[in-house]
């Protein structure tokens, strides 16, 4: 008799990279050792499954948070014979995923090639192309009575060429993670039961909640201690993103429904909400790169890194410079600072499908799966009855 070498990729499906081939090898492991069934949703909705096609192999790495819990647990990790890292392996088919369900499909290589220096470098020559262009104007340096930035750049400028930018970007956003949704077969539910999964997953989303490392302790990042610290600082960057994209809203009710022009008083709620936001994105994105900096390199993809860091560091200055644009629009800096900060906003925007933003998306799709797939008889029980 001939017995499985766990060590050996499956040729069960051939149509599998290597990277997504690995996460099936181990995946097979961890269903007959079942160890970390109690840790986060990646493990319960590995139980159900005997075989693992490509689009189990995508829906289990997204719903994957990286938390490193079960590289800790795992009796099989290196330098044990079987080489179990199942942070590891998940993190490298995201980063295939991403690429796989990118709109245009073309721009799919965005995703390996947006690192740092690529979001630096388009951020600074956008808001090097509008300080030239204020230069040229004479408002660079010219102070503007009551810091009103719409006699530098209209409103309806503005409102076409970030609303065709960001427009875009949720466009590309949706069209992927409504394919990556197709390709994963989400179980057919009532509209009840799928009514309390979305309300469940959505919980979740808001919650952070599998960032807890299945046992509310929190995450390994540097070594075997539990720290709660990433997840705390992912929810200063996600509830601040949130507040800066709600200031934004208010401020477009403001100038269409009430006739409320810009600029807003600091105790207006279009301002009290940036600058809660704007806080929100400078101590989450810091927070976050501290700790990538001082990750345990076994606890994901090495290669994925630059483009962590892109994605935070834009954040972190778009906030930097909106707060700055505040603190001094009534000087003669508010031209400066007002073609920098547009200039990083742009950059983030272009870059937002096809940087680590989109991993907020994909996720919260699997974690909806998994809401429904949860509420559903499992099939293995049901074969065996």
């Amino acid at each position: 008799m001939q017995l499985f070498d766990p060590k050996a990729p499956s040729d069960l499906i051939p149509v599998l990279n290597l990277d997504e081939s690995e996460v099936q090898r181990q995946m097979t492991v961890c269903n007959a050792c079942r160890y970390c069934e109690g840790f986060c949703a990646v493990f319960p909705a590995m139980t159900r499954r005997l075989e693992f096609s490509q689009a189990d192999i995508h829906y289990l790495a997204n719903l994957c948070h990286n938390c490193g819990a079960c590289l800790h647990a795992c009796q099989y990790a290196a330098p044990h014979e079987f080489e179990i890292n199942v942070p590891k392996a998940m993190a490298k088919v995201r980063l295939d995923t991403y690429a796989e369900y990118a709109w245009p499909q073309v721009m799919g290589t965005l995703y390996r090639r947006n690192g740092l220096t690529l979001a630096l470098s388009a951020g600074a020559g956008l808001a090097l192309f509008l300080c030239l262009t204020l230069m040229v104007m004479g408002n660079l340096f010219t102070a503007i009575p009551g810091g009103n930035f719409y006699e530098i750049f209209p409103h309806n400028t503005l409102a076409v060429m970030f609303g065709a930018v960001f427009g875009f970007a949720v466009l590309a956003l949706t069209l992927g993670v409504r394919r990556f949704w197709r390709n994963v077969s989400p179980a057919d539910a009532p509209a009840q039961e799928k009514t309390a999964a979305a309300l469940e997953a959505t919980a979740n989303v808001a919650r952070l909640k599998f960032l807890d490392g299945g046992h509310g302790e929190g995450c390994n990042n540097a070594d075997d201690r539990f720290t709660l610290w990433r997840r705390r600082f992912h929810h200063f960057t996600f509830y601040g993103f949130m507040l800066c994209f709600a200031a934004t809203g208010v401020a477009t009710l403001y100038h269409f429904l009430l006739d409320w022009s810009a600029p807003y008083p600091v105790s207006s709620l279009p301002v009290m909400l940036g600058i809660s936001g704007g806080l929100g994105l400078l101590v989450g994105p810091a927070g976050l790169l501290w700790l990538n900096l001082r990750r345990n390199p076994e606890h994901g993809d090495e290669n994925q890194k630059p483009m962590d860091r892109g994605f935070i560091a834009l954040l972190f200055l778009v906030s930097a410079s909106g707060l700055a644009l505040l603190a001094f629009r009534e000087t003669a800096a508010l031209g400066l600072l007002l073609a920098i900060h547009l200039g990083l906003v742009m950059a983030f925007f272009l870059t937002m499908p096809y940087s680590k933003f989109a991993h907020g998306i994909f996720r919260s799709a699997a974690l909806l799966k998994y809401s429904i797939e949860k509420r559903q008889p499992n099939p293995i029980n049901a074969g065996s009855d």
